[in-house]
């Protein structure tokens, strides 16, 4: 009897958690690791010009004045990430789940399986349930010179389950066209349809779904027209907004929020990072909820501001207009 009431109130539990509204953030930590991963690479760095292999552990050298992270440092942010509510945070530009929990200790956490010092993947508070599915490594492309997506599902099994995807595309084109000559566009043009297919795959299995993260790419900036005359990928926000199949119309709930600043010494700017929905789990979207979250003033911050969402337990309705 006892071990049927345990497991009565087990499942009491797990449902009440289930109910719960759940909030969603992202944040890049701008090459958070360890000082001692940090001083021991540093010897080892990567001089100007040269690319590190997706596996390889490295630095490079013009981030050694500025790139450590203290002990110091550390507690702070781990002080920071204390006061945050968010339940589920994608992470960006991470050594991945041993430097996280340096930060997060009260979490469990799914990361890409990337050597990379610069590592992908998820904190999610302690008691929801969830699932690690397999890395997406297509995102990484063929020769394994990007970062890999993280892919988890929340409440596996259950009404309230959703499938969300971590990211952290190829930075330095933020607003050219995907056709640019420059390698860094030609290479983010090679990734969206890449990511355009985990979406459709989701949309078609019906799945309630959302991208998290750095998309290194200012969607105000871009063209109408997801793809020129030709038919070579412009812009990547038309593209995998394009609504099909049924189900992959995307919102962006910060869409209407504007620049972002958040007390990091830098000036408000248009973001890059997103936390883009699904139109099935955009009915669940919390209306009013984006944030913007601010550090406390006067010490040294990542480059990027965290951004969350809340989410509800059921639909609030539909998707239009959010």
């Amino acid at each position: 009897m006892r071990l049927v009431a345990a497991c009565a109130a087990l499942a009491v539990a797990a449902g009440a958690s289930a109910a719960e509204r759940l909030m969603l953030a992202t944040w890049n930590l701008e090459w958070l690791m360890t000082p001692q991963t940090f001083d021991s690479l540093a010897s080892l760095c990567l001089e100007s010009g040269r690319r590190t292999a997706g596996n390889e552990r490295a630095i490079p050298c013009d981030l050694i004045p500025k790139g450590r992270w203290s002990e110091d440092d550390l507690q702070r942010l781990r002080a920071f990430a204390a006061t945050l509510p968010a339940d589920i945070i994608a992470l960006q530009e991470i050594d991945g789940r041993d430097a996280a929990a340096q930060i997060f200790p009260g979490h469990e956490f799914c990361f890409t399986k990337r050597r990379h010092v610069q590592n992908v993947g998820f904190a999610i508070r302690r008691g929801i349930p969830f699932r690690c599915n397999r890395d997406y490594r297509a995102l990484g492309l063929t020769d394994n010179e990007v970062r890999w997506g993280a892919d988890v599902t929340i409440h596996p099994g259950t009404p309230q389950e959703l499938r969300l995807l971590a990211v952290h595309l190829k930075a330095a084109c933020h607003r050219d066209p995907l056709t640019a000559a420059r390698p860094d566009c030609r290479v983010l043009q090679r990734q969206v349809p890449v990511l355009e297919d985990w979406i459709d795959r989701r949309a078609r299995a019906g799945d309630a779904f959302g991208v998290l993260g750095d998309f290194n790419r200012r969607f105000d900036r871009e063209r109408k027209a997801p793809r020129d005359k030709t038919g070579a990928i412009v812009a990547m926000w038309p593209e995998i907004d394009d609504g099909e199949p049924a189900g992959a119309d995307l919102v962006n709930p910060g869409v209407e929020h504007g620049a972002v600043g958040c007390s990091n010494g830098h000036a408000a700017r248009m973001p890059i990072d997103y936390l883009i929905l699904g139109s099935q789990l955009a009915r669940r979207l919390v209306p009013g909820s984006y944030r913007v979250q601010d550090y406390p003033p006067g010490s040294r911050w990542p480059d990027h501001c965290v951004i969350s969402i809340e989410l509800a337990p059921e639909a609030q309705g539909t998707a239009n207009g959010l």
